[in-house]
């Protein structure tokens, strides 16, 4: 939809002498966009992908955003596939990223075969993000992309792609806004790839990722307008390992100002309710002052049922 909310902004100026000519490109491009589409949608999983690789040969060389789950392994992968050492996945270590992400990205870059890098990123220094207004995504996402436009000026790499996918843009995503903004390409946005086809891909593939559950960024465990602060993403992180480490596999503790809003799958309620007591023993001791769980359950955003 954003195609068609752009369109008239790309259409050129006109004079009622050429009006019928601007009418007719307008339909003109709208019946092929038309097309184009049920071509996509009629396309199966296997038929996206191959779309993709060839889509990828065509490119000299790219480098991967690749936080190291499944969408990003699966772009790693394809642009391997497609390009071999003309391709180079990067990895943002950060004050963000979940304890344990970095190794296990680099686990799968590995397993990929991928030339991998690491950079530091400081998010909380960008300006805008640390407030954590609405539009967080965007600052950080804005202030990324210029460090890795600065790696592939390095290598000589004229694409950078990443993981965006059809399914995300369901959602509240204000990062994809400055993708469009700093023309980065996303192959699943493209070929309407859906996150359930992406894991489908990475099955194919024998991506150890494959089944792996989606991971948001730390930033996403407040609610927007709490000040995010290095102390509080530090207590959200170890709180998260603690409850991985005790076999919980969804997990987001959610920090509103000091009071953690646990949010696991409701069948694994009864299990955590009766380590309760451990529980809010170690969380108090992370920095916490009240422990809670959310009836509710895991839900991704939750965050941005507010909005």
């Amino acid at each position: 939809m954003a195609v068609f909310r752009n369109m008239f902004t790309i259409l050129p100026a006109f004079h009622v002498e050429n009006v019928l000519i601007n009418k007719s490109w307008f339909h003109c491009f709208i019946e092929t966009l038309t097309s184009f589409r049920i071509v996509i949608n009629a396309m199966s999983p296997d038929e996206k992908m191959q779309s993709i690789l060839a889509d990828l040969a065509e490119r000299s060389s790219v480098l991967i955003a690749f936080s190291g789950g499944v969408d990003s392994s699966v772009l790693a992968a394809l642009a391997f596939k497609a390009l071999g050492k003309n391709s180079i996945a990067v990895t943002a270590d950060s004050q963000t990223l979940a304890p344990g992400e970095l190794d296990r990205a680099k686990a799968v870059a590995k397993e990929i075969g991928i030339s991998h890098k690491t950079i530091y990123y400081d998010e909380l220094g960008e300006p805008g993000f640390a407030e954590n207004p609405v539009n967080r995504c965007y600052h950080c996402k804005k202030g990324l992309i210029k460090e890795l436009k600065k790696i592939a000026s390095d290598y000589d790499i004229k694409t950078i792609i990443e993981g965006t996918n059809i399914s995300d843009l369901k959602n509240h995503r204000p990062g994809y806004m400055a993708v469009v903004e700093e023309g980065i390409y996303n192959p699943f946005v493209k070929f309407e790839v859906t996150k359930e086809e992406i894991r489908e891909i990475a099955r194919k593939l024998g991506l150890s990722v494959a089944d792996k559950p989606s991971m948001a960024c730390l930033s996403s465990r407040f609610p927007y307008g709490q000040t995010i602060t290095a102390d509080a993403l530090r207590r959200v992180g170890v709180a998260e390992n603690y409850l991985h480490a005790r076999g919980f596999t969804v997990v987001r503790v959610r920090d509103h100002s000091g009071i953690a809003r646990i949010e696991i799958t409701p069948d694994e309620m009864v299990r955590l309710m009766e380590m309760r007591e451990a529980v809010s023993a170690e969380f108090k001791r992370f920095g916490f002052s009240y422990v809670t769980l959310d009836l509710m359950g895991f839900r991704s955003g939750s965050m941005d049922e507010v909005l």
